[in-house]
């Protein structure tokens, strides 16, 4: 403060000593003394008084923490927050991290600061995949997204329109469930079965009544399943594009090259489809049913071309459509059969989970019946398996990171704009402040009114949000919550499990986008029902 009352001083000394009959001089110096005035207040002010970034590492000139993070983040950044608090900071390049520990910090971001923290950082690959950031997932929250999220919501996903696409869903679990009585004795690979089960129901509600459908969906699930892995694998490597923009021209790591291949897949698959079906439009009779409406319901891709040709706000262009599918098709699949592959693992390996499983669905579907939806509201033992396996193995242990878009508070301390928050949901799913017993897989713990009142899939519960919570709530979650209950439960009440000969039951992860199994859960089914016609 002496500093700034002698520079003060030393100003107005000069201006006083001027010739008062000078117009042009004083009034000049005046304008830059309280420029200066005023930089050297605000500078005092905010060095004194705003708060400090979060704690953190040390980091390396230029790369930062970059050489120090591991293959298991979501381990690593457990153990640091043992070291630096609930909130800490780390570099990446020129890039700000911040990572979010605890269900009270949380609040502040998905609650109290829902609007400021509702924005993407996006990444080299996800802008690739998600042409510039045009989809649900990764858009910025603006006018755009809002319109991209109410059709998928309020069209798609509405309830009326689940319902009018029942018929897909129970026509494909029940497919798989006889091509997998078909193999019984032989291994399967649970996360493939279960991807393509999701992958053909997704295909079903996109396009319903396209020609030689059947034949179609065959090639796209396992082109789909190609296609995923390849993405999930390319958003697992560390890019140091993201973190030194000066180096996204040499795209050293070529995620920026292989990611585009991927999109140059799927932009065939997707334009193939949306041609097919314009042309099919362009021949229907003008008072006629169209190729995408079956009796009048329109499946989610004849939806979507209707809104593109309106001439409002609500209008989409072509490329948000393909991103719209985009979403529906790699997200929707690759989430839901990661999480039933765990699910499978984790029931196959406590057999009194097994077995409280089957005895519910012998009591609530019956030995001499089929799984069907209208029995899955009272599957709460199921239900309360898929939850626990959720609190010990989400899917996306970080949800997807969001971005600040003004500077703001949490914690005590500043978040500048566009940092990058992560919120480790691993962590907080297996904090021993808000579980008993964390590492235990025990489904019990949502059985009773607190466990199944207050954690619901909404994330109204912070310490349990598997699928995120506010503004930025998985869009897909309604169809998700029907598809991991409905798999799940025929694949468990049809056949009994076993792990083949000699191996051992594992839970070892891997992390990149999403949390997967280290290594692929293959297993063996046998005949469960007595009646062999229940698997026809």
């Amino acid at each position: 403060m002496s500093q700034l009352n002698s520079d003060g001083q030393w100003w107005w000394e000069l201006i006083t000593s001027i010739n008062k009959d000078d117009n042009f001089t004083l009034p000049l110096l005046v304008t830059i003394t309280a420029v200066i005035l005023a930089v050297l207040c605000y500078k005092f002010t905010y060095s004194s008084f705003s708060p400090p970034l979060p704690p953190g590492p040390r980091s390396l000139p230029i790369v930062g923490y970059l050489p120090f993070l591991t293959a298991d983040l979501h381990k690593q950044f457990t153990s640091m927050a043992r070291t630096y608090g609930p909130i800490f900071k780390f570099h990446l390049g020129s890039k700000l991290h911040v990572v979010i520990n605890t269900v009270e910090l949380a609040k502040t971001v998905v609650r109290d600061q829902d609007e400021t923290f509702a924005n993407r950082n996006l990444t080299v690959a996800a802008s690739v995949i998600t042409y510039g950031g045009q989809d649900i997932v990764w858009a910025m929250n603006n006018a755009t997204w809002r319109n991209l999220r109410k059709v998928f919501v309020h069209e798609a996903l509405s309830t009326k329109n689940l319902e009018a696409c029942s018929s897909f869903r129970s026509y494909e679990v029940r497919k798989t469930v006889k091509n997998v009585f078909g193999k019984m004795g032989t291994p399967i690979d649970i996360n493939e079965i279960a991807f393509l089960t999701e992958t053909n129901v997704l295909t079903s509600m996109i396009w319903a009544n396209t020609d030689n459908k059947e034949e179609k969906d065959l090639e796209l699930g396992s082109e789909f399943q190609r296609v995923s892995c390849n993405i999930a694998e390319i958003f697992g490597r560390p890019n140091l594009s993201d973190f030194l923009p000066v180096l996204a021209w040499f795209d050293l790591q070529r995620v920026e090259r292989d990611m585009k291949k991927q999109l140059y897949k799927l932009d065939q698959i997707f334009e193939s489809m949306i041609e097919e079906r314009i042309k099919s439009n362009s021949q229907k009779p003008k008072d006629g049913v169209g190729v995408g409406d079956d009796d009048g319901k329109k499946d989610f891709l004849q939806i979507l071309l209707d809104i593109g040709n309106k001439e409002d706000a609500s209008s989409l262009n072509m490329t948000q459509i393909k991103a719209l599918l985009l979403d529906i098709m790699i997200a929707g699949a690759e989430t839901t059969a990661t999480l039933i592959e765990w699910a499978m693992a984790e029931i196959m390996k406590n057999q009194n989970v097994m077995k409280a499983i089957q005895e519910e669905l012998a009591e609530v579907v019956g030995l001499n019946n089929i799984v069907q939806e209208s029995h899955l509201l009272k599957l709460k033992y199921l239900d309360a398996t898929i939850k626990e396996t959720f609190r010990l193995h989400p899917v996306v242990p970080f949800l997807i990171p969001r971005s600040p878009s003004q500077d703001c508070i949490v914690g005590g301390h500043t978040l500048p704009k566009g940092c990058t928050v992560f919120l480790n949901v691993w962590s907080i799913q297996r904090d021993p402040r808000y579980w008993d017993n964390p590492l235990e897989f025990h489904p019990d713990r949502f059985m009773t009114y607190d466990g199944t009142k207050k954690c619901d899939y909404k994330g109204n519960n912070l310490k349990f949000m598997p699928f995120g919570t506010g503004r930025r709530l998985c869009a897909g979650l309604p169809l998700a919550e029907k598809m991991l209950m409905y798999i799940l439960a025929s694949l468990l009440h049809s056949f009994n499990w076993s792990l083949p000969k000699g191996e051992d039951h594992d839970l070892y992860e891997k992390v990149g986008l999403t949390l997967k199994k280290a290594k692929p859960l293959i297993a063996i089914p046998s005949q469960r029902l007595s009646d062999v016609s229940l698997y026809m």
